[in-house]
């Protein structure tokens, strides 16, 4: 039988090598320091967009709330977090990070930074900046168009 070509798999597929490439180089450079991907974005979050409430980092870093309580203990246990209940509404939590935690984030994250461009070296500027704009385009048709 013979095979036709469809561009919709194969951007499918290239977009999934690519992407399991680029978190491979960013993977090994985070466990070095002793967190996986999950923790490291969590951690990234409340460096850069302030204290974050429990129930909404899921969405924020695509990973359900049960794994984030989770994540948020660890993170807990490692002094790089802290929880603290709302004023407004006790029901509500927020993780915020701790000065240990800024710290980290501090004298990792550049480092990481370097990581990732290394990893994304392929590309000119002017082809990242088209690859970023259609993947966003991309993600957010699927998005909306997901029922």
């Amino acid at each position: 039988m013979a095979e036709t070509r469809n561009d919709s798999l194969d951007l499918y597929i290239a977009l999934s090598r690519a992407s399991e490439w680029v978190n491979a180089h960013g993977d090994r450079d985070i466990r070095k320091h002793g967190l996986n991907r999950t923790e490291f974005g969590v951690l990234e979050l409340l460096y850069h967009k302030g204290a974050q409430a429990i129930q909404q980092i899921g969405s924020k870093v695509l990973m359900s709330s049960g794994n984030i309580t989770y994540v948020v203990d660890k993170l807990e246990k490692k002094e790089y977090v802290v929880r603290r209940t709302s004023t407004e509404d006790r029901r509500l939590i927020f993780a915020e990070i701790t000065d240990k935690g800024k710290q980290f984030i501090e004298e990792v994250f550049p480092q990481h930074t370097e990581v990732i461009e290394k990893a994304v070296a392929g590309l000119t500027e002017e082809e990242k900046t088209v690859a970023s704009q259609l993947l966003k385009k991309l993600g957010k048709f699927a998005q909306e168009n997901f029922k």
